[in-house]
């Protein structure tokens, strides 16, 4: 039997939905929060990297966090949803600088 791969491959398309002013303001605030959460890890890592100090800090504690941002990450590429990719790009690079910090200073 031969199969013709143009009948068989079928494309979805997510129609765009005109966004209303709620919606605007809150992928607005998804990004904030998407950015800052992340930030607030800058403390940490200068305790880590600056003072050379991990005393308090967990080695599986923060090893989970970072593959969870991993697999988050992977979803949002997966998905094509910019702000799960954002946000969880940015928890991947500041976990691992907590990670290596403990691994090294630990």
């Amino acid at each position: 039997m031969v199969h013709n791969n143009a009948t068989l491959h079928h494309h979805y398309h997510r129609s765009k939905k005109k966004s209303t002013k709620y919606q605007k303001i809150l992928d607005k605030l998804v990004y904030a929060a998407g950015i800052g959460g992340p930030i607030m890890t800058i403390p940490q890592i200068l305790k880590i990297w600056a003072e050379k100090t991990v005393a308090g800090v967990s080695l599986t504690s923060w090893s989970a966090y970072l593959i969870m941002a991993i697999i988050w990450l992977m979803y949002g590429i997966e998905h094509k949803e910019k702000p799960i990719i954002v946000t969880n790009a940015l928890w991947v690079v500041f976990e691992s600088l907590v990670v290596v910090g403990i691994i090294i200073y630990g």
